[in-house]
């Protein structure tokens, strides 16, 4: 037994405040006398050490999750930075060194320069071959701009095709080297699981200012990269300020064209197809102008491509549709078309991609009560060629509609018999490039002759463009040719205009 006045209870209540107090390593002396007070007091020293071994790891287990926490913070600001597809800096992560370049540049050293590429065919391989194998190529694209470039550049995706190189403390020379560099490295093709691509790109470049911001920086290098597009693609531009007065102009114009789809400026010409044979007028095409309200007539070379870069191609095409199916109605209406005068228009590649587009086509048919062999769909040999499934469903469903199908500017891309053989299209448009030497080459008659063999080899019929003059028409009447236009025959004319050339037409054929 133990006495009050024992020096041991001092010990160990001592001890135990030092406990309570966080004093884990802290141990109460065990006398000789093993009695019970130094039972207790060893049992307080056990539950000291258990509770200083629970303590350790706990302190182990929050510097563990400290450090995951840690690392998942830094993990979570890197994905924030980086593009999940490319493993490249993304439009965040290459702004922030870019103004980091910027402040160094205020404090003495060379200003930044900042190069932006865009591919020039990326689209084509989406739509043609898929997305698994645009994703393939978007990445491989980054792979070689990454080798092209300084360990001290920055690599950037910006988005869809879109890529950006920041190189700071540079020169204008230096920058440009390193874009051709880049350009070279994309010129060769990128092989796939199943295929192999060509995909160029266009590229614009600029170099910081004083007081430029980021944005800016980036704004004047995508002027240039649309320089270097309009002046046929693969190539380097460098940003002078005239550019943006004429990316001003463009966007300007762009504004001009949405309004004028949606209001009454376009107006649609149309040039006569000619049978050869009678030079009866068998049908039209329907061509597109716009009567801009201050720059006049806007030819389509200028705002079709617009039209398309913008995403308004198919809303412009719907108008086209819409409009010449109902001038044909009015012709027959009139008396002034016969039953089987028919009406061209040209779609876009773009349409076939919109599985809407055949319910609209029908609608136009239906709206205007003609049956659908009076309406004949010219689209570009390429556009038909390179189309995937959705492509091929949409030209067999305007097939099964009733619609000719008639292809575009043959003998200009891909005409070999193989694919002629097997797309589902009624006629071949044979381009006026293939015209324009008969008379002055011994040799053209037979490459005319062989050309509209294979085509009829194919189970097809040839309409031929670019007639401008009379031997070019009585040739290809003699060889058995069956349809023909050109200025010859007539130029693209307004409504009315066209309208009295039928008039007349009608007036000599009841006069004889």
């Amino acid at each position: 037994m133990f006495t009050d006045g024992d020096p041991r209870l001092g010990k160990l209540l001592d001890g135990i405040v030092r406990l309570a107090a966080g004093e884990l390593h802290s141990r109460i002396e065990v006398s000789p006398a093993r009695d019970e007070l130094d039972a207790v007091i060893m049992g307080t020293n056990l539950l000291a050490e258990d509770l200083q071994i629970m303590y350790q790891e706990l302190e182990q287990r929050v510097e563990l999750r400290t450090r995951l926490l840690n690392e998942a913070h830094l993990e979570m600001q890197r994905m924030a930075l980086t593009d999940s597809l490319t493993g490249l800096a993304n439009r965040t992560a290459l702004v922030s060194a870019l103004n980091d370049a910027l402040a160094e540049a205020e404090r003495g050293d060379l200003p930044p320069a900042v190069l932006l590429l865009d591919l020039d065919a990326f689209k084509g391989i989406n739509d043609s071959l898929g997305h698994a194998a645009g994703d393939q190529v978007l990445a491989a694209v980054g792979e070689r701009i990454r080798g092209s470039v300084r360990d001290t550049d920055t690599v950037a995706r910006l988005g869809g095709d879109e890529f950006a190189v920041l190189m700071p403390s540079t020169t204008l020379a230096r920058a440009a080297s390193v874009g051709n560099r880049i350009l070279a490295a994309l010129d060769s093709q990128v092989e796939l699981e199943n295929d192999a691509v060509q995909c160029g790109a266009s590229m614009g470049l600029c170099i910081g200012g004083a007081g430029q911001s980021a944005e800016q920086l980036l704004m004047e290098a995508d002027v240039a990269m649309y320089a270097s597009k309009a002046a046929g693609r693969n190539r380097l531009k460098v940003f002078e300020p005239a550019m943006l007065h004429a990316r001003q102009l463009r966007s300007q114009l762009l504004e001009d064209l949405r309004a004028a789809i949606s209001g009454s400026q376009l107006v649609l010409y149309y040039q006569p197809v000619v049978e050869l044979a009678s030079g009866r007028i068998e049908g039209a095409e329907a061509l597109v102008r716009w009567q801009h309200p201050s720059r006049g007539m806007v030819m389509p070379d200028e705002f079709i491509p617009l039209a398309e870069d913008a995403g308004l191609i198919s809303e412009l095409g719907g108008w086209v549709l819409r409009t010449a199916v109902e001038q044909l109605r009015e012709w027959r209406v009139e008396a002034r078309a016969g039953d089987d005068f028919s009406m061209r228009i040209n779609i876009a590649a773009a349409d076939l991609q919109r599985l809407e587009f055949i319910e609209e086509v029908r609608d136009a048919l239906t709206g205007a009560g003609l049956s659908p062999e009076l309406l004949v769909l010219e689209l570009t040999e390429g556009a038909i060629v390179s189309g995937n499934e959705l492509d091929r469903y949409s030209l067999n469903s305007l097939r099964k509609l009733g619609v000719g199908l008639e292809i575009d500017d043959f003998g200009t891309g891909y005409s070999s018999i193989s694919y002629l053989r097997r797309l589902p299209v009624d006629k071949v448009k044979v381009d006026r490039s293939l015209l324009k030497d008969l008379g002055t080459d011994p040799a053209q008659p037979d490459l005319i002759a062989a050309i509209l063999q294979l085509i009829r080899a194919c189970g097809l019929e040839a309409v031929w463009e670019g007639v401008e003059t009379a031997e070019q028409a009585q040739h290809l009447a003699s060889i058995g040719c069956v349809s023909a236009q050109g200025y010859y025959f007539g130029r693209p004319l307004p409504a009315d205009e066209f309208a009295a050339v039928l008039d007349a037409q009608r007036a000599s054929h009841q006069g004889g």
